[in-house]
């Protein structure tokens, strides 16, 4: 699924929530499955595809051919609640950042992800989170910083540490280490992140919980 696809099925979600003829009477209404746009960001070569293949398919891509972008759906369960989850897999090269604004206009939760092995995917995720605010217009943004490869212990060049600290320069913003390969806190990336979407936007008739910011 494209790009266009992604950004057409959020805005066709949304008029039908708006739909007048869809109203049902008390007897007949259901709750429709809540959606979440969850956008997938960071430098080429990071396992932002690795990760999301893992959470979406169950198995490990070692190599994945560089696409302008890519897009999933999973119905995943989170707290005893039914989700649809749409994941857009984003490209990592420059070329490509003229489509950043669209679907950080259209996303709710952001994953920024680096490799424990380059230090210079870990220097990126700045810009990436600062251009997010300012399409966003707001710095409450449902995020969470990944640092991936974690299974390369031997190749490690950003210290947990950086990552913890990084973490907490952007308002406590969750953090995970994660592994595609070793299928290390790979859930736990995209279920954090609705969580954080349910505390900012509460799932209708669900009491709204004190929010709290944690290192995971």
């Amino acid at each position: 699924m494209l790009l266009c696809d992604w950004l057409l099925m959020s805005n066709l979600s949304l008029s039908l929530s708006l739909s007048p003829s869809l109203c049902l009477s008390p007897s007949r209404q259901t709750v429709r499955m809540r959606e979440y746009k969850l956008v997938v960001l960071g430098s080429g070569g990071v396992g932002k595809s690795a990760l999301t293949v893992q959470f979406v398919q169950g198995i490990f891509v070692e190599k994945y051919d560089p696409t302008i972008e890519d897009s999933y759906r999973k119905q995943v369960e989170v707290d005893g609640q039914q989700c649809m989850l749409e994941i857009l897999d984003t490209a990592g090269t420059e070329q490509f950042t003229a489509m950043r604004d669209l679907y950080m206009k259209n996303g709710q939760g952001f994953a920024l992800v680096y490799s424990i092995t380059a230090q210079s995917t870990f220097n990126d995720l700045q810009d990436l989170r600062e251009q997010i605010l300012r399409v966003k217009d707001t710095e409450d943004v449902p995020m969470i910083l990944v640092g991936n490869k974690c299974d390369l212990e031997v190749e490690r060049v950003v210290a947990k540490e950086s990552g913890i600290g990084l973490a907490r320069q952007w308002n406590s913003c969750a953090f995970l280490e994660t592994s595609a390969k070793s299928k290390i806190n790979v859930n736990e990336i995209f279920y954090d992140l609705v969580r954080q979407i349910n505390r900012k936007s509460p799932v209708p008739g669900k009491t709204r919980k004190k929010s709290t910011c944690q290192l995971l």
